[in-house]
């Protein structure tokens, strides 16, 4: 579902508040919690790698594999979200999207074999395109605030399930690795009941998408910039996320907690730092300023792998970086697109995961044939070629400041 033209505004433009950003009503607040719920199913499955490695019998790069999966289905599906909203509603999508999510997580938590539970993963990246592409052109067209307070609640909400998701699956996984899954089905479920009763039916949009709709939309070169720049991104961020974990040497609520920590400050300068950079230095300007600082913190995390008191503050640290960059690309891609926004979205996310689905794969690898400092190094140089990329793109943002 995309907003009307009308509802299209520069986001620099619109004044905002934390008192504005939190004051919606109940539909969008539902798909907020489900939001929520959802981006818990990325970071979920964090503190429990090692576990479900010893139990299952499987390596880092194996392991890794439920991150590619997940991210492979996703991306590739983004394709076909908008074609779908358009020909049965938005409403009917993200409930559909949820329904799939909680069954692979049901599914997941059943699983005997680590190819089972990659398998399910998969099915759950499916899940996972239906309704998070769809949700962001939801929310920007419930929410009251205009376009900024919707994509900073939409963050806020990113944010909030991927600080619960490791806390929720460190405390669960304590007890079981197979206890996260389950507790994301019984969560969803509580969101579908949500977004089912809560949110009105939502008008369909009054021109049917295509199929390739978001691939012709990547001949914009801002759009393609900033998808390109998305995927190198999302090396280092996958490199962080994924493979991390295993060089901690925490048990499940260790690593849980500390990407809780992670988490929060990735909800907090989302929603309070981000705007507030934007304002007074421009879009561009900072997320220049934001990969390469990530670039130099995963440098540093390469340097000192062994010692685990410094990456557990790098992580930390870096989910403040993370947060301001996850809302200015999110902010960018509704601004400097030319078409729907529900089809910027797929054009975007279709680059970016399909892209950077590789990434905890390779990571692990790298960490196998050479040693485990080498994927924060190569994290580090993909994040600078994703700066690289989006300087070198900005005469095609011209609508950013």
């Amino acid at each position: 579902m995309a907003a009307t033209e009308n509802d299209v505004m520069a986001v620099g433009n619109q004044a905002h508040s934390l008192k504005t950003i939190f004051k919606q009503p109940k539909p969008a607040w539902a798909v907020a919690f489900a939001c929520m719920v959802a981006f818990m199913g990325l970071g979920l499955v964090d503190p429990i790698l090692p576990a479900i490695g010893k139990q299952l019998h499987a390596t880092p790069s194996q392991v890794s594999l439920l991150f590619t999966s997940y991210m492979l289905v996703t991306g590739v599906m983004m394709l076909i979200t908008g074609w779908l909203s358009s020909r049965i509603g938005p409403k009917a999508t993200l409930l559909i999207g949820l329904f799939v999510i909680i069954i692979f997580s049901l599914f997941g938590g059943l699983s005997g074999t680590v190819g089972q539970l990659v398998g399910y993963r998969a099915g759950w990246g499916l899940g996972n395109a239906l309704f998070i592409s769809t949700a962001l052109a939801v929310i920007v067209s419930v929410a009251t605030g205009g376009t900024e307070s919707a994509i900073i609640l939409y963050e806020a909400a990113l944010g909030l399930g991927m600080s619960v998701g490791p806390l929720l699956g460190g405390l669960l996984g304590s007890i079981s690795w197979r206890g996260p899954f389950f507790g994301v089905a019984f969560l969803m479920v509580i969101g579908f009941v949500a977004v089912f009763v809560l949110l009105d039916k939502v008008p369909k949009p009054a021109k049917k998408s295509s199929i390739v709709d978001p691939i012709r939309a990547l001949g914009h070169r801002g759009l393609l910039s900033i998808g390109i720049t998305a995927l190198f991104y999302n090396f280092g961020f996958f490199t962080l996320l994924a493979f991390s974990p295993f060089v901690l040497h925490l048990d499940a609520q260790g690593i849980g907690f500390v990407f809780f920590f992670w988490g929060i400050f990735l909800a907090i300068s989302s929603v309070v730092i981000a705007p507030k950079l934007q304002e007074h230095f421009g879009t561009k300007k900072v997320m220049y300023m934001i990969l390469f600082l990530f670039t130099l913190l995963l440098l540093f995390m390469g340097v000192f792998t062994e010692y685990v008191p410094v990456l557990i503050v790098c992580i930390v640290l870096s989910g403040g970086l993370l947060g301001v960059n996850n809302t200015l690309i999110t902010t960018a891609v509704m601004e400097v697109s030319p078409v729907d926004r529900s089809i910027a979205s797929s054009s975007y996310s279709f680059i970016r995961f399909v892209g950077g689905a590789i990434a905890p794969w390779l990571a692990g690898k790298l960490s196998e044939w050479y040693n485990p400092h080498i994927p924060f190094y190569f994290g580090a140089v993909a994040v600078l070629f994703g700066l690289a990329v989006l300087y070198s793109g900005r005469n095609y943002m011209m609508e950013l400041k």
